[in-house]
């Protein structure tokens, strides 16, 4: 028999006590939900590579009732075909400031700041993550943002570190073991009693 009773990372009890709290997770993008690189053709067209396991935990969070959303500085085309795929409702680009930005999101949801989570890397995810209930940095992330961070995602930005605050956050809501269940019992038999 199979047991799944916690993401394979360890995460403190503090840290499960405030993402049990969260209804929505908000995610920068270049460095968070990508490695933070950019390339640029000839052409002038940007390319950015996602980690389809962060997708497909954004997508387990929402199937559980646990909003996502994105403040992100830059303005990509290429992020408006992965929030459509996604179907992230809550898509804010070229945000200078990203502070107001979440204060008028989270006033519009009815949020309270430790309802909410902010993933982030660079300093200037700072003003929402010093906001939020669950600040989270990836593991790559700048020395001050890892500093002001309840929780450092074992993995860096796009390799990985997207998944692993949408499990632990699935964890603290008691619902990660249930979720892991799903697939395994995809194709399983049932066995004569």
């Amino acid at each position: 028999m199979n047991q799944i009773l916690a993401p394979v990372f360890e995460v403190n009890p503090k840290v499960m006590s405030l993402a049990a709290k969260v209804k929505l997770l908000l995610f920068d993008v270049d460095g968070v939900l990508t490695d933070g690189r950019l390339v640029i053709g000839d052409d002038g067209l940007e390319f950015k590579a996602f980690n389809s396991r962060d997708g497909h935990g954004i997508k387990m969070l929402q199937r559980h009732g646990i909003s996502v959303g994105i403040i992100t500085g830059r303005t990509s085309d290429v992020v408006k075909h992965r929030v459509k795929d996604l179907q992230i409702k809550h898509v804010y680009q070229g945000c200078k400031e990203k502070l107001p930005v979440y204060q008028k999101l989270i006033k519009k949801l009815k949020l309270k700041p430790e309802q909410t989570a902010f993933v982030g890397d660079d300093v200037v995810d700072l003003p929402i993550m010093l906001q939020v209930g669950l600040a989270v940095a990836v593991h790559n992330a700048h020395p001050l943002a890892k500093q002001h961070a309840h929780w450092i995602t074992p993995s860096i930005g796009g390799y990985g570190a997207a998944r692993e605050a949408c499990e632990m956050i699935l964890h603290a809501h008691g619902v990660y073991h249930t979720e892991m269940q799903r697939y395994l019992a995809i194709g399983k038999e049932p066995t004569a009693g």
